[in-house]
Parts: structure tokens; sequence; C-alpha cells
């Protein structure tokens, strides 16, 4: 074999293993991101105005979904579930029933938590159909009772389609706006 011959021959492993090596490295690439994505936090995009004034439509949001697998929900979290009625539509939420709590709200629209009223700085305005907590709701051990910022405008926990929702369904919780940008914000914040 002539030294041309042998030279071609080592260019075509060497480019083999060039070619071989990217592929590698974007599957390495495409796994990480998939982890990211599956695991970690993802990027969700609000569409309604159930979280006005909190949040608008279009508001671009990171999700963490590790945390809640180390540490339960806390009280005001602003939560992404599933609607259980439509296969890929999912509710953002804020939380303000924890597990073992009765909630009730009062003809006046008033929340109450194990009967003592809700002081909160989020859904202000008073709410008008306090829905099956019209009657005082003892949430299970696993159970979450969760409101819209728009109380008059939104479909939650009020509601039976929506109803308490178990901490296996949810997926994460929102933790920055990135967009739009000059509404960039980190929850929870102080309002």
């Amino acid at each position: 074999m002539s030294s041309e011959e042998m030279e071609a021959k080592e260019n075509t492993k060497v480019g083999f293993r060039e070619i071989l090596r990217m592929i590698l490295y974007f599957a390495a690439i495409l796994a990480f991101t998939f982890c990211i994505i599956e695991f970690v936090g993802q990027r969700t995009v609000v569409s309604g105005s159930s979280m006005e004034t909190t949040l608008s439509d279009g508001d671009n949001l990171i999700i963490d979904k590790l945390t809640y697998k180390f540490s339960d929900p806390k009280r005001f979290d602003i939560i992404i579930f599933p609607y259980q009625y439509e296969e890929d539509t999912y509710y953002i939420k804020r939380i303000i029933g924890l597990p073992g709590e009765t909630v009730f709200i009062d003809n006046d629209g008033s929340i109450y938590i194990n009967g003592q009223l809700l002081e909160e700085n989020y859904g202000l305005e008073t709410i008008q159909n306090a829905g099956i907590a019209a009657s005082p709701i003892t949430l299970g051990e696993d159970q979450y009772f969760v409101l819209g910022d728009n109380r008059n405008n939104s479909t939650d926990s009020r509601f039976e389609n929506v109803g308490l929702i178990h901490k296996s369904d949810i997926i994460g919780r929102a933790v920055l706006r990135i967009f739009p940008f000059n509404k960039i914000s980190t929850f929870p914040k102080d309002e």
C-alpha cells in the first residue's frame, strides 16, 4: 500500500472519529436539555386573565419542577397543574388552603382558613361566587385549595370541574417571569 493510500485511510478514520464525537456531543446536549426540562424547570406562557394583576396574558414564566419533590407547597405559591378534563391544558393558580385546613368563603366574599380571616395581598376584589366554598371545606392530607388572583374571572377550586388539587398533580411553581422584559421578576415577591 502506498503512503498516499495509507494517508487517505488514516484521514478517513480521523473523519469518522470526528463525526462520531460530534454525534455523541449533540446527543449529550439533547439528553441534558431533556433532563432539565423534564425534571428541573421549563418555560410556560400564561394564557388568560385569571391571575391578573400578578400575571398577564402572554407572560412567559420559568417553572420550578424540582422543589416540591423535596418540600411541600406553601400558602400563596403560584402553581401549575393539569386541567383534568382537557388534554394539554394547564392551569396556573395561587395556593390558598393547605392540607388539613378548613376553607370557607362567606357571603361577603371574605376567605376564612380554620375560622380565621385570611390576610393576603392578592385577589383583593370581593368574591361574588364562593362556589363549593360557600360551605366549609376541610382539605385532606394531600389536598390544596387554589384561587386565581382575578377572583371573579377565574375557574379554580371553588368549582367542581377544578376542585381540590393533589400534590401529585402539581407540576411546579412559578419562580421567574422572563417576558415581557419590562416586567421581569421573581416569585414570590412582595406586593
